[in-house]
């Protein structure tokens, strides 16, 4: 049944009041109604935006805030975009970020209502619209998170969570729009992190259409490199692993396995994930050849520090011998000189 926006009901044949258009209760306009449709083009963005924001603003008791929790928590670039807000509610906004970055492992639920929070406080901030997506994201709402990601797009212009909107596409049942969301773009405009999560969310739609061949080709990019590790690697590791199990070829799989174990180790080891860490994949027979080099080494140091020891030797041995020849030749000189006097 037709409902009037902000209305009741209308009963068949009924005029509707002037100015009041048909709406749906997502906020597009009903289907055929022309002026409606009219309506939504004259909208300006602002109000686009503030349409958006009303399925994002139910009414909800703000979740507690720890004391220990701060808008100081949030990385640089985070708080330089809450800064055209008011102090106050740029801090508010922000602890609810911080605590929704603290428990969106344990707590998804938890950590969307205090986006909520934020985006009924600061809606068209880039940050909060993204952190709403990824919270809905992580609860499991793929269509809310597909619009929030959108909406962060048109907001900021930027394509670095391309990946998470292919993989929203997969959430609602849409392989096919995956796939061409993901090929809209030149991933050669993007950054090596974001290449990587695109070609696995990618990978992922083509096992969604049974495509496994080429699943596999999806995760074939020059980041897939055995030997050098960086944050994304051993992500990358493992669905290349899942992928060749699905083709039965589980002896490649668990080689790539092992090396997603040893890049995992390897970045757990260093402070700076984003330095080329080298992967040395070295055979157990080739252990004992590696102590034999160690010892030939010693051996030789041994040699070189006799031999210097030698030489030592011998030159403090010639040294008085020299010193004679030279006090000889010193007192010919004077011999001479008395002479020519």
């Amino acid at each position: 049944m037709a409902t009037q926006r902000g209305g009741s009901p209308n009963r068949a044949g009924a005029p509707r009041d002037d100015g009041k258009k048909l709406w749906t209760r997502d906020g597009a306009p009903a289907r055929n109604d022309r002026d409606a449709r009219v309506v939504e083009e004259e909208m300006t963005e602002e109000q686009r935006m503030q349409r958006e924001l009303r399925s994002v603003r139910p009414r909800h008791d703000d979740p507690e805030l720890p004391d220990d929790v701060s808008a100081q928590d949030l990385d640089r670039i985070a708080r330089n975009e809450l800064k055209t807000l008011t102090k106050e509610n740029a801090e508010t906004v922000g602890r609810h970020l911080a605590m929704a970055a603290r428990v969106i492992d344990e707590d998804p639920e938890l950590a969307h209502r205090h986006v909520m929070s934020a985006a009924r406080r600061a809606g068209r901030i880039g940050v909060v619209r993204e952190s709403l997506a990824i919270t809905a994201y992580a609860t499991g709402d793929f269509a809310l998170a597909l619009r929030e990601l959108r909406t962060y797009r048109r907001i900021s212009g930027s394509n670095d969570q391309l990946a998470l909107m292919v993989d929203s596409e997969r959430g609602v049942g849409r392989p096919d729009r995956a796939l061409e969301l993901g090929r809209s773009v030149d991933r050669s405009t993007l950054p090596a992190g974001v290449q990587v999560s695109l070609a696995i969310a990618m990978s992922g739609a083509r096992l969604d259409l049974g495509e496994t061949d080429s699943a596999l080709g999806e995760l074939e990019i020059p980041q897939l490199d055995p030997n050098t590790a960086f944050s994304y690697s051993p992500e990358l590791f493992v669905a290349y692993a899942e992928v060749l199990n699905e083709l039965g070829r589980a002896e490649e799989a668990e080689k790539w396995l092992e090396r997603a174990e040893r890049a995992d180790a390897a970045l757990g080891s260093n402070g700076d994930v984003d330095e080329t860490i080298e992967i040395h994949e070295i055979e157990e027979d080739d252990d004992e050849a590696l102590a034999e080099e160690a010892a030939d080494a010693g051996d030789d140091d041994d040699d070189d520090e006799s031999e210097g020891n030698s030489d030592e030797a011998a030159d403090a041995h010639d040294a008085p011998e020299q010193s004679d020849a030279v006090a000889s030749d010193e007192a010919s000189d004077e011999d001479s000189a008395e002479r020519a006097r």
